[in-house]
Order: structure tokens, then C-alpha cells, then sequence
């Protein structure tokens, strides 16, 4: 808490509204009495930041998601100079990945200024079931979310398994043939996993288990990256 009283108890009914909340619901879910989370809410409803739904209940309202899109993503402001050290430091190309849904994008890369290499153009679309990003992407996903994929996928649960435990993926020919990769998870505040940082390139450079030679590396890049 900020010790700003009005301004705590706002973010705690933004928070209680994400998934929906009637006026019980906020009282419930914030202890507030009544008429405070009330007149909150609805200062909240002028100001755009929540709005009502269908059947009454309050919502994250657009203003919010205005605010976010003029923000710099601090991630991406971040992950440029890292990128940048991983590649020099790995030799190999370096990528940041987010998911959408079931794809995955680049939202920023490094590349190789010559040599073989594995390009990946910012702004790609990539599968969610095979690379060693998409086993990072989904290895800490509860399993409603990984279970629909895993029929489709080029690896198994106990892969996911395998990177939980030691914290880093690794992929040889798994999306695209003659190439490897490694990956590690990148973390908010809470300990959740919003993107992969990854290398890639050749097998005939990076070898059968890239993993054992750049895994650390990676997983250094990750822990810089995450918590911003």
C-alpha cells in the first residue's frame, strides 16, 4: 500500500473487478464497507476505468487499456541491450517471445551480422507446439491450457515436466529442421511466466543439446528481464 488512503482503496476495486463484480462482490472481495466501495465504483464508472456489463456487474473499463497503450513497454525498452549482450555473448541469434492464444509472436529480436543463422523478422507467428519457447510458454500454464495443445505438439507433458524442474528449454529440430534453440521463462512481479527469451540457430553450430553450452546464459537473460 501507497499510505494514500483513496488511492489504495481504488486499485484494491480495480483489482476486485477484473472478472466482474456486483456491489456484494466488491464489498466481499475488498472488506470495504459498502458505501465506500460504492461511491468508489462509480467515481471509478465517471472516470472510465471501470464500466457495467450486461448484468450490472463492474468491469475494467477502456480508459485503463488507453493509459497501458501509451505507456513504453518497459519489457521491450529492456529486452533490447540484452538481446543484443546474448547474441554477442552466445553467437547465436536471441529473440523475445509472448503468447497469443495459441501462437506465439517475436516482439523483439537480435540477429547475427553474418554466418549461418536462424532469423526470426520481429512480428512473427510462430506455432505454440513445437520450439523451446513454446515448451517455456506453456511448461508453468495450469493444465487446461496445455492439454488441448499437447495431441498437436512435437513435445510430450513430461517435457514440460523436465523444463519446470530445471528452469530452462531446449528444441533441436523441433520447428523447423536443421536448426536449435534454448529458452528460458521470463517472470512479473508474482512469479508468473509472461514471455520466453531464447537463442537459435544451426545444429551443426549449436550441437544435439544446446542446452549444456547456452543454457545458462539464457536463463541469466531471463532473470534480468523479469520482475519489471
Amino acid at each position: 500500500m501507497s499510505g494514500v488512503g483513496v488511492l489504495d482503496k481504488a486499485v484494491v476495486i480495480l483489482a476486485a473487478c477484473v472478472d466482474g463484480a456486483s456491489l456484494a462482490e466488491l464489498v466481499e472481495r475488498t472488506k470495504l464497507p459498502r458505501a465506500t466501495a460504492h461511491r468508489l465504483a462509480q467515481a471509478l464508472e465517471i472516470h472510465r476505468m471501470l464500466v457495467r456489463d450486461t448484468q450490472g456487474r463492474w468491469r475494467p473499463g477502456p480508459r485503463l487499456g488507453e493509459l497501458a497503450n501509451a505507456a513504453p513497454d518497459v519489457l521491450l525498452t529492456a529486452a533490447e541491450p540484452l538481446l543484443a549482450a546474448l547474441r554477442d555473448a552466445t553467437g547465436e541469434s536471441a529473440q523475445l517471445y509472448l503468447r497469443r492464444a495459441d501462437e506465439r509472436i517475436c516482439v523483439a529480436a537480435a540477429e547475427r551480422a553474418s554466418g549461418l543463422r536462424d532469423t526470426v523478422p520481429v512480428g512473427s507467428v510462430l506455432p505454440m507446439t513445437a520450439g523451446s519457447a513454446a515448451q517455456i510458454l506453456l511448461a508453468w500454464e495450469p493444465p487446461e491450457a496445455v492439454m488441448p495443445l499437447l495431441p498437436r505438439a512435437k513435445f510430450t507433458g513430461r517435457t514440460l515436466a523436465e523444463v519446470r524442474r530445471r528452469g530452462w528449454a531446449q528444441s533441436v529440430a523441433e520447428r523447423e529442421a536443421g536448426v536449435a534453440s534454448v529458452s528460458a521463462p521470463i517472470r512479473d512481479r508474482t512469479g508468473r511466466v509472461i514471455a520466453a527469451v531464447s537463442i537459435s540457430g544451426p545444429i551443426e553450430r549449436l550441437g544435439r543439446r544446446p542446452g549444456e553450452r547456452h543454457a545458462m546464459a539464457v536463463v541469466r537473460a531471463g532473470q534480468r528481464l523479469s520482475g519489471l
